[in-house]
């Protein structure tokens, strides 16, 4: 017995299968491995420069006591700049983070009132340098005292400070002038609680 030939199937030894589906193209990943590289990559850069940027030119601190109210609360985080020093001089008026001259160990941050060569007095918790009154918006009544201090030439390479909190600042009036040698930073930026997110002054 023979078998006629099929016009729609000349070749009369395949035979088609209706139920077979197209073979599915594999997945490509090579495109994937581009991508993902790419993506690691910028990571990497991201965190390189934010170590840089805290590692050397910003750290954010804690503030530990009351002595710079109102200007920083306690427990405020800020940003200080450890870099700025090295391309400008310390001014009046900067707000300074430092090792405590009496243990290095502990930091403080208060406000610099006089620099090197500066004549610096206080009368009955008014503050002069150079035989002028100092005005000092920062300070609001409520946080003034009596307290005096001698008339002080700031020596060569040192900075006299004092806490914004006058009545419970522990600063120049009690340790004397801070060394630069000390001064590791210049606070500019608080950052938390968010209601005094700013540039500091």
């Amino acid at each position: 017995m023979s078998l006629a030939p099929n016009p729609e199937n000349p070749n009369p030894r395949t035979f088609p299968n209706p139920g077979s589906a197209a073979p599915t193209l594999p997945a490509k990943p090579a495109q994937v491995r581009p991508l993902l590289a790419g993506w690691l990559r910028d990571v990497i850069i991201s965190l390189a420069v934010s170590a840089f940027f805290i590692i050397f030119l910003y750290q954010p601190v804690k503030v530990e006591g009351t002595s710079m109210m109102p200007t920083l609360q306690d427990q405020e985080r800020v940003f200080i700049n450890k870099f700025v020093y090295k391309l400008e001089p310390i001014e009046r008026s900067d707000v300074i983070v430092f090792r405590y001259p009496r243990d290095p160990a502990k930091s403080y941050i208060k406000r610099v009132i006089a620099v090197a060569g500066d004549r610096v007095k206080i009368e009955d918790g008014v503050v002069y340098v150079n035989g002028h009154q100092l005005r000092e918006a920062y300070v609001p009544e409520v946080y003034e005292d009596v307290r005096s201090y001698p008339e002080t030439v700031v020596p060569p390479h040192a900075y006299f400070v004092l806490g914004d909190h006058r009545n419970l600042s522990n600063d120049s009036r009690d340790f004397g002038p801070v060394d630069e040698d000390f001064i590791y930073g210049k606070a500019v930026f608080g950052y938390w609680p968010v209601a005094k997110l700013g540039t500091l002054r």
